[in-house]
């Protein structure tokens, strides 16, 4: 493992998701879960968020566009607080799930905005 790409990953993901999303999922990964944990943190966050060519808001936007499609929900709710804590607007996030409705199905939308409706309510309930 790489210790500068780790701790470059683990201030990113904590910048995006948070520092009480980062602290949970790193204490509650045990022997069996924690090379996954690694892993994430060094090369996802580390590696490929810490990449020059996009800013982070840019990379929200495709990922909630990609989770929307592959029908990830949990991950789907992480991401849309973390576009909204790298800048992303309501609006931004809202065009990217009708994007999703066209090239990947209504269903795979409905289920988007219902989770982003879920996740924008927490995120400002968490700002207050």
């Amino acid at each position: 493992m790489s210790k500068t790409r780790y701790e470059k990953g683990l201030a990113i993901r904590r910048q995006v998701l948070g520092d009480a999303y980062v602290d949970k999922a790193l204490a509650t990964a045990d022997a069996f879960g924690e090379p996954l944990q690694s892993l994430v943190t060094e090369y996802c966050w580390g590696e490929i968020w810490g990449r020059d060519g996009l800013a982070l808001a840019e990379r929200s936007l495709v990922n909630l566009a990609m989770i929307s499609a592959l029908n990830r929900p949990h991950e789907l709710k992480v991401h849309i607080k973390g576009a909204r804590r790298n800048g992303v607007s309501e609006e931004k996030i809202r065009e990217v799930l009708l994007q999703v409705a066209i090239y990947c199905g209504v269903p795979a939308a409905v289920d988007s905005f219902r989770v982003a409706r879920e996740a924008l309510a927490e995120f400002a309930s968490e700002q207050s």
